[in-house]
């Protein structure tokens, strides 16, 4: 939950809530509301002209006084990690947006005809296969009971290595599925460690969106996929950003960023 309004000297993590247990657990931030300094919400507005273009020079140089308010910084990460141009109107924005939520749209269905958990609600702790492509039945650990085709009672099963495989399921080949279904049960597991000192992720559907957004990216990026930590680098973007797809677009360009800065490192 975020609070809204601005009051100086008030802590930046005070406006997103921790769980009541956790308190103790969670360091305090450093950071706090600067009146006058900090970027906020009629600050960052006043820096746009009639048109919609960014005086991106101005802003920078208030963040770096000051740091974001808080309710602006899902606005303002879009910027800083090049979802848009600063030089862009509100009208180009805006279409630019409604592809962008189009094509994670296509990329998740696509998914979801691979895997039917994908967009379900559901976040899978378990393998769903082996590594040669056998579908396992009834995953053992998964966020909420779940059925669909691969678990159905009375199909024919047997010992693969001591995993029990369902026999009447058809044997996945395609090695690109393959590897991606292997890494959906580690993407859960990732996401059921992430944040948990936050009210947000008590949401179920938050959780899912955090793992559906890591799937899908897991998918269309398959030179990298899926690699621990990458769900810390997620999260944020799915606090702050209420759309998933945009969560997801945020993220995708964090990730492109990273990528680049360790290629000319060398890394």
């Amino acid at each position: 939950m975020i609070k809204w309004g601005i009051s100086s000297g008030t802590p930046a993590d005070s406006y997103y809530e921790i769980r009541s247990d956790c308190t103790d657990d969670v360091p305090k931030s450093k950071f706090k509301i600067k009146a006058g300094k900090t970027l906020s919400v009629r600050k960052w507005q006043a820096a746009f002209n009639p048109d919609g273009c960014l005086d991106i020079v101005s802003v920078l140089s208030r963040i770096q006084k000051g740091g974001v308010h808080p309710t602006v910084r899902g606005e303002v990460w879009e910027f800083l990690l090049g979802c848009f141009d600063p030089r862009s109107t509100f009208d180009e924005r805006e279409e630019i947006r409604q592809i962008r939520r189009l094509q994670y749209a296509r990329w998740k269905e696509e998914c979801k005809e691979m895997d039917s958990h994908v967009g379900s609600g559901k976040v899978i702790t378990a393998p769903l296969i082996t590594e040669d492509g056998r579908p396992i039945k009834d995953p053992l650990v998964l966020l909420e009971a779940t059925s669909n085709q691969n678990t159905s009672e009375g199909a024919s099963t047997s010992s693969h290595n001591g995993i029990e495989v369902d026999e009447s399921a058809e044997c996945i080949t395609d090695k690109q599925i393959i590897e991606w279904k292997l890494t959906l049960h580690q993407i859960g597991l990732d996401v059921l460690r992430t944040d948990r000192t936050m009210v947000f992720y008590e949401n179920k559907e938050n959780l899912s969106k955090l793992w559906d957004i890591l799937a899908v990216y897991a998918w269309i990026d398959k030179d990298v996929g899926y690699c621990q930590g990458m769900s810390d680098l997620c999260s944020p973007m799915i606090v702050l950003l209420n759309d998933e797809a945009d969560a997801f677009w945020c993220f995708e360009k964090l990730m492109r960023r990273l990528m680049h800065r360790s290629i000319c490192w060398g890394g």
